[in-house]
């Protein structure tokens, strides 16, 4: 039970990524790039300003702290946070790429093969501990992934960059515990920006006119990457990158049901058998954890 908020924060913020495809649709007439380098400037600027009005105590602890560590440990927390702003900007920009100019089916399964990928590189770079049952949910997923697979290999292959992006971020997170989360992920948003600065003359496209355009990159920018985000590295603070791995297939599930729904692409048998499968593979991922709250509550 005490790590029921965990679940929650992740749960969260895998729910709200389900629904991405709600306002990044309406600007899939813009360029990918386009939509990265005003989504990533104003997060930048938006968590910046909460980070000097509200957040100068923790922001000088963490200062006061960094400088206290001893100067490999200070080499590894910049190599490590310099490497997430990459893969971050990597996972975006694809995320983007494929669901304006492939398919929204492709950015779902992505988030399909990322927890096998997250969980497979937690078990050996985190030493993270699976009991069989888990290992047997993971073996339920590969399956899933396979058959879908099947459907278009292309696809597959976009999603599976998508998927490695994010598990390589969320696995590096575990070692950011020691300072403050929502000041670690400006951090990342930051180098993020710095990094797409110089590609913005040359690749930008002219400077959008339209309302519209302004009014979805806010809403992407603030309830679709600051808070889900910060929801997710504060998920990590209380259970384990393969746990908050295996919860993030709640994501494709609800992209999967708006493909079909909403903008009508075409769902076969195979794929919705897929899913549930890969569905059931969370819950028996997740069922020794469930059963055993339910017990903690009735002791209680």
């Amino acid at each position: 039970m005490n790590n029921l908020k965990y679940y929650l924060a992740a749960i969260s913020a895998f729910s709200i990524w389900g629904t991405f495809s709600l306002v990044l649709k309406p600007l899939h007439s813009y360029a990918s790039l386009d939509i990265l380098f005003y989504r990533v400037f104003s997060c930048a600027v938006i968590m910046s300003i909460i980070s000097v009005l509200f957040k100068r105590e923790k922001l000088k602890n963490n200062i006061n702290y960094f400088k206290s560590l001893p100067k490999t440990k200070k080499w590894n927390f910049i190599g490590l946070n310099i490497g997430s702003s990459v893969l971050l900007t990597a996972n975006w920009f694809s995320f983007i790429y494929v669901m304006n100019h492939i398919n929204v089916r492709a950015t779902s399964v992505a988030y399909l093969v990322c927890p096998i990928i997250t969980t497979i590189l937690a078990y050996f770079f985190l030493r993270d501990k699976l009991t069989k049952l888990q290992w047997l949910s993971v073996f339920l997923s590969c399956i899933g992934c396979i058959l879908l697979s099947y459907t278009n290999i292309v696809d597959m292959f976009y999603s599976s960059l998508i998927g490695f992006t994010y598990a390589c971020y969320l696995v590096s997170q575990n070692k950011n515990y020691e300072f403050d989360k929502f000041l670690i992920l400006n951090g990342h948003i930051l180098l993020s920006a710095i990094i797409l600065i110089p590609f913005f003359p040359a690749f930008s496209g002219p400077v959008p006119s339209d309302f519209k355009f302004y009014f979805y990159v806010e809403i992407i920018a603030v309830l679709y990457t600051i808070v889900p985000l910060f929801l997710n590295l504060y998920a990590l603070t209380g259970i384990s990158s393969s746990k908050v791995g295996m919860i993030l297939n709640i994501n494709p599930i609800i992209a999967f049901v708006l493909a079909g729904v909403v903008y009508h692409e075409p769902l076969g048998t195979l794929p919705i058998f897929s899913y549930a499968l890969i569905f059931l593979a969370v819950i028996v991922f997740n069922g020794n954890q469930i059963f055993k709250s339910n017990k903690e509550r009735k002791v209680t």
